[in-house]
């Protein structure tokens, strides 16, 4: 519940950066001089950049906790019993275990289920990056189910 908090008062506060920037924006459209009305159309150009990564990030984080809501029903949502060293998931344990996900989504590459085991195997091993994907996949095959 903290972090949807968080999440929601992180938004509101880029909103209203957002709508600032827009009225700054606004300010140099509206000057005489070409250079400002050049500062202008840029900074649009980067709200509305913002605010499309700000809803891609949003809606990947809902779907991807909807996935899970999903696979705990089941009990199919793998659990997190990987030891800690220092109090980060030890490598070894994670590379060991990531094997395990690999070969079920080898096994069967058209279940969204083992996509999104697999991108919790790639996010307990360190690979941030592979496990988005694993994760974009997932929802993906969802949708298409």
């Amino acid at each position: 519940m903290k972090t949807k908090i968080a999440v929601g008062f992180l938004t509101a506060l880029t909103l209203l950066f957002a709508g600032l920037a827009i009225w700054s924006a606004v300010a140099f459209l509206i000057t005489d001089h070409w250079i400002a009305k050049v500062i202008g159309v840029c900074v649009i150009a980067i709200v509305i950049f913002g605010v499309w990564s700000l809803v891609r990030e949003i809606r990947f984080g809902s779907n991807t906790e909807k996935l899970a809501r999903i696979l705990e029903r089941e009990g199919l949502l793998p659990e997190d019993n990987l030891p800690r060293v220092r109090g980060r998931i030890d490598r070894d344990a994670a590379d060991q275990e990531f094997e395990i996900y690999r070969a079920e989504t080898q096994a069967a590459p058209e279940n969204w289920r083992s996509w999104y085991r697999l991108g919790l195997a790639y996010d307990a091993a360190g690979d941030r990056k592979r496990a988005r994907a694993a994760l974009r996949d997932a929802i993906t095959l969802y949708r298409q189910d």
